[in-house]
């Protein structure tokens, strides 16, 4: 009998359905013509406004795995106005996938009296949200969403939506134009009763890739999500964009905006970036006039991310959107992803409802069609504890003039250094700022010294752009005759 029934499990184990059976699934779409997803929604849900879609809502009590009280519950998203391509959303229980059909009756339609959805049979789901005890005993808070082409947002205790990440980005730079591949079907691993992580696998499909993707997301203080990724190409891309992240940036201290009463929004303030050289580097978000396109070219990568280093709620003023409880988004590399680099590709936006901001990676070289990219990465959402350079790092960054004048085409730059590196200088230390421009720019003085008040540094540079209608890269960093002490602050002045 003993026997017998390790036979069995091991029988069981060796067909419960996974990663490598969605990665097979992703190579046989690649080696076929890319079919486009039906367009069969009903026109009323087609036609549906955006407050008749908010007017329809899950209801709660339906939620999947709260009748068995498991940790995690999920609640699915309508499909209607944006959202008319359904995604096919399956459990897994016991090694075994079992499709999650659409039921009218766990939703509530509000006010939309002139819909029929007895008509509909099963339309699908636009998405999902995963539910957990992320704050307290009390409340399920949302976890997670997986809603919309490859985007999903993640959240880490006392933290509100801010920046999404995305599966990935094909074209955002060059090419005909970009291609937005989409999470076509989805698998979500049932919890057990004790489970401390969720498990969702998922299919990805567009023009010219396909892929299949694990996020085991580990809810706490700080989130974390493994994620484990083998991508087919149908045919090369402009730019292959990994680990994509999305965020918005309308003003901040460093582009301050008049006529708003709120010093600064933005639900991230800078780039970083971990060079496997162990050099580090940060990059001030802007909001261009255009589109603006930037990068770092690195032998490899140990992370990087798009980061909300500003957490006082007196630089925002917002008592509404809460930008200093937004999450930072750092992306560490656990396979070898070789050199490439990061991009960030930062765009105009009027407003605060539009994300302006993408950062990922490119790898040097990209398979050729039909080969696997095999990758994986965490992705840790941070709040008040969060990735800083072993170091040192910049605090915030100033614009303007203050009792001197500035010359035509000239501007200062007041960056404020924080970090143990700078704590423990004994007094009386010798600290340079060094500061260097691209050819468009010429450093006319930079200095640095003690901040009395914040026990840091500060640097103060001014720099001259000699071509006004071309950007300028300025690039400093503070140290002593020994050694680097900060990571390398690195601004980009766009075209004036």
């Amino acid at each position: 009998m003993a026997v017998g029934a390790a036979l069995l499990a091991a029988a069981s184990a060796a067909q419960a359905f996974g990663f490598d059976e969605i990665a097979e699934r992703a190579k046989a779409l690649a080696a076929k013509p890319y079919v486009a997803p039906p367009d069969n929604l009903p026109a009323e849900l087609k036609n549906l406004n955006y407050d008749q879609m908010r007017d329809i809502r899950f209801k709660p009590e339906r939620a999947l795995w709260r009748q068995e009280q498991l940790p995690f519950e999920l609640m699915f998203f309508h499909l209607g106005h944006y959202q008319t391509q359904a995604v096919r959303i399956n459990e897994i229980v016991g090694g075994q996938a079992r499709p999650v059909p659409f039921k009218r009756e766990d939703f509530d339609y509000g006010k939309n009296s002139q819909l029929s959805p007895r008509k509909w049979g099963d339309v699908g789901y636009a998405g999902f949200r995963a539910h957990y005890h992320l704050n307290n005993d009390k409340y399920k808070d949302e976890l997670a969403v997986f809603l919309g082409a490859s985007y999903f947002r993640v959240l880490g205790a006392n933290q509100h939506y801010g920046l999404s990440a995305r599966g990935l980005a094909i074209d955002t730079v060059g090419g005909k134009g970009e291609e937005f591949p989409r999470f076509s079907e989805f698998w979500i691993e049932r919890p057990g009763a004790d489970a401390k992580t969720l498990t969702v696998h998922a299919l990805m499909d567009s023009q010219r890739a396909s892929g299949a993707y694990t996020f085991v997301i580990k809810p706490g203080a700080e989130t974390v999500v493994e994620t484990r990724v083998r991508l087919f190409m149908r045919a090369p891309v402009a730019t292959l964009a990994l680990a994509p992240l999305t965020s918005m940036y309308l003003f901040g201290e460093n582009q301050p905006q008049k006529g708003d009463f709120r010093p600064e929004v933005h639900d991230s303030d800078g780039l970083m970036v971990a060079s496997s050289s162990g050099e580090w580097i940060w990059r001030p978000l802007i909001n261009p006039n255009g589109t603006l396109t930037t990068s770092f070219t690195l032998p490899g990568v140990k992370g990087f991310g798009l980061m909300q280093r500003d957490r006082r709620f007196a630089s925002y003023e917002d008592t509404e959107a809460r930008y200093e409880m937004r999450p930072s988004a750092w992306v560490e590399p656990t396979s070898d992803w070789g050199p490439g680099r990061v991009e960030l590709m930062s765009l105009h936006t009027p407003d605060e409802t539009h994300d302006n901001i993408v950062a990922y990676w490119v790898p040097a070289r990209q398979p050729a069609p039909g080969q696997p990219l095999d990758y994986s990465y965490r992705l840790h959402l941070q709040g008040e504890q969060q990735q800083r350079p072993p170091g040192a790092w910049a605090v915030q960054t100033r614009t303007g003039y203050s009792y001197a004048k500035l010359d035509k085409n000239e501007q200062q730059f007041i960056v404020d250094f924080e970090g143990p590196s700078l704590a423990a200088l004994p007094a009386g230390a010798e600290v340079k700022a060094i500061a260097s421009t691209n050819a468009n720019g010429e450093v006319t003085e930079v200095n640095a010294y003690p901040n009395p008040v914040t026990g840091g540094w500060r640097m103060a540079v001014r720099i001259k752009q000699l071509r006004p209608g071309q950007s300028t890269e300025l690039r400093g960093f503070l140290q002593t005759k020994q050694q680097v002490l900060t990571e390398t602050w690195s601004l980009i002045l766009p075209p004036q």
